[in-house]
């Protein structure tokens, strides 16, 4: 039987230490620090021959340095003999460009699946893809878990009355979808105009959410700004009460100061990103950790994970 081991990244450290626990193996220590010019130093401190190796690593804000570390302690491990390399990255930064719409544009999330396939992976988790088809652009296993069934037993212990899910956009409806039918509740549609990057408004809302509590979904929440259009729409709509749920917590630039000035009344995240350690009683955060932990002990014991998924 092969060994396992857990490294982690520095992206997520928190999560990293909570699947240790779970897990109950220990994170092998690892040296990561950057040279005077800003390139990364990488070291295992511990052999990686013959072990399975499970490397946790979110793709998030600093995007670029937390790639790079990633990929460069993908090699570590390859080049220091690993038997099986399972990269971990809750949150995989660079997946909103899954296809061209403008001439000369690059699609980054091939571009990202290329690296990380070549670097030596040879297997992915990773929890709510921009888009499902991105799992298609490896050439590795990928096993692409959903954040819904973690809301829905969240928003289960709220006791909501007359809920509508609420898609912030025509991309979102299938994940909208999925909640909904996992609570037995209709849903709601917001029909979107993009003006720019992080930049929209509001155009139609189809489907009723007067007098209800509406449940705003989304993959992730960058400035804050579309979501929080979105929940202000419902709102003028007659909806009584906004929650807004978003797996990957980007929070970029005035997003944490948007969403506790918005109209929602609660903000859950998933900790597929290291949240800020101070945030508003407004935001809450709820783990990915638990699942995480069944997938590594279960590819580790060669079992299914068919259990994990909720479809």
């Amino acid at each position: 039987m092969f060994g396992i081991q857990i490294i982690s990244g520095t992206s997520n450290t928190q999560l990293s230490e909570e699947i240790s626990s779970l897990t109950k193996t220990p994170l092998t220590p690892v040296t990561i620090k950057n040279f005077v010019d800003g390139e990364k130093y990488v070291r295992v401190q511990s052999t990686v021959r013959g072990e399975n190796i499970f490397i946790i690593q979110s793709v998030s804000p600093p995007v670029n340095d937390n790639l790079m570390e990633l990929l460069i302690l993908i090699d570590s491990v390859k080049r220091g003999g690993a038997n099986q390399i399972n990269v971990v990255a809750p949150y995989l930064g660079y997946s909103r460009q899954d296809r061209k719409s403008k001439s000369r544009e690059p699609i980054t999330a091939k571009l990202v699946a290329n690296m990380i396939t070549k670097a030596g992976a040879d297997r992915l988790l990773t929890f709510d893809l921009h888009a499902d088809q991105i799992q298609g652009f490896y050439d590795i296993p990928v096993d692409h878990f959903l954040g819904f069934s973690i809301f829905a037993q969240h928003l289960e212990t709220l006791k909501l009355k007359d809920i509508v899910v609420v898609s912030p956009d025509i991309g979102g409806v299938k994940r909208a979808n999925r909640l909904a039918d996992y609570i037995g509740v209709p849903i709601a549609i917001i029909d979107k105009i993009r003006s720019g990057h992080n930049k929209s408004e509001v155009a139609h809302l189809v489907g009723e959410v007067k007098g209800k509590t509406a449940i705003i979904i989304d993959d992730m929440v960058d400035t804050g700004g579309s979501i929080c259009n979105a929940a202000e729409e419902v709102k003028k709509q007659g909806a009584k009460k906004v929650i807004i749920c978003a797996s990957h917590g980007v929070l970029s630039n005035d997003a944490i100061k948007n969403l506790d000035k918005s109209v929602a009344e609660k903000v859950l995240l998933l900790n597929t990103i290291q949240l800020p350690a101070k945030l508003s009683k407004k935001f809450t955060a709820l783990t990915v950790a638990n699942v995480i932990a069944d997938a590594i002990i279960r590819i580790h014991e060669n079992k299914s994970l068919e259990p994990l998924f909720v479809n």
